[in-house]
């Protein structure tokens, strides 16, 4: 059966949220699948879908995403979308979505990763290291904080959401002396003037999927598989089906601090993993390597070995 392909008269529509990170994503696959099939532009449609998690007055408010809701507040009404047949796929930060899509749709593409780093962001100093005593820093990522009071118990960490330029004009007006941010949100805006230093991995284990890019679509549409299939990054996929493996078997959400990263190594695959209270008061980490095609086993290894080593218990507080 000879594959239709878009056209500018009948458009392939990508849903995406409205940021300006997400649509730098939206347009890259769009991009992808232009050059993948020799299309012009025009034969796509990008399509603008807010949901829960961009409600600009809970932005404002800083409230954390944990009152507001699990995974599902940044792909809900996107997927809903697609369900409707409103657009044919969705195009969502990885880091974001839940382990489990809803039934009728499917997530087996991903475009090459970015940096995984998460970004030091502050006008005044070069890393974590350097702020004194009793220093203020934002985020708004339940990771990010109990890591930040795990590696710095001195640190006052206060919620912190809302946009690149928001962000720093919260800096700038003093609310706190520095934030985080993943590196690559930055690279994909090209945001070179953004004062970022990129933190190691070991000082700072990244979400799961951190970079990646995923493209879902519905399960029944054979011919958004076929033009999927044609620019999704195998490497890329193979990371991912460890990480996401490990946060399935943690039941991870928005409300656990959980960090993961997969990467090659000589063995074939190398996935650590970090678990945390949510105050920083304890942290378990290990790390497992293995076969590439092994990766998903590694991953429930990996979560299994880390909730044995916190003991029953560590997540009393996610009951």
């Amino acid at each position: 059966m000879t594959l239709q392909l878009p056209t500018p008269d009948s458009p392939l529509k990508i849903g995406t949220r409205g940021s300006p990170l997400a649509l730098a994503q939206a347009h890259e696959t769009r991009d992808r699948l232009g050059t993948a099939f020799d299309l012009p532009p025009e034969a796509f449609e990008i399509v603008v879908i807010k949901t829960t998690g961009d409600d600009r007055s809970l932005i404002d408010a800083d409230r954390p995403l944990k009152e507001i809701g699990n995974k599902g507040l940044f792909t809900k009404e996107i997927e809903e979308a697609m369900l409707s047949g409103a657009i044919d796929i969705a195009v969502h930060s990885m880091k974001d979505m839940p382990t489990v899509q809803p039934d009728g749709l499917v997530l087996d593409c991903y475009l090459p990763r970015e940096d995984v780093r998460d970004a030091f962001i502050s006008p005044e100093f070069s890393s974590l290291h350097d702020l004194p005593q009793g220093a203020t820093v934002g985020s708004s990522s339940l990771r990010r904080r109990a890591q930040l009071l795990n590696r710095r118990p001195d640190l006052q960490v206060v919620e912190f959401r809302g946009n690149v330029q928001t962000r720093l004009k919260k800096l700038n007006e003093g609310v706190a002396r520095a934030t985080f941010l993943a590196m690559a949100g930055l690279n994909r805006m090209h945001m070179d003037e953004v004062p970022k230093h990129a933190i190691d991995t070991n000082d700072m284990l990244p979400a799961i999927a951190q970079g990646a890019i995923g493209i879902e679509r519905r399960i029944s549409d054979d011919r958004c598989a076929e033009m999927l299939g044609a620019i999704h990054d195998l490497e890329t996929g193979q990371r991912l089906a460890a990480e996401r493996a490990f946060l399935f078997a943690l039941d991870g959400s928005c409300e656990t601090p959980i960090a993961g990263l997969a990467e090659f190594s000589s063995e074939g695959l190398r996935l650590r993993g970090e678990v945390l209270r949510p105050d920083g008061s304890a942290s378990h980490a290990d790390e497992i390597s293995g076969a590439i095609a092994d990766g998903p086993d590694m991953g429930k290894a990996l979560a299994e070995r880390l909730l044995a080593a916190a003991g029953p218990g560590f997540f009393d507080w996610h009951a």
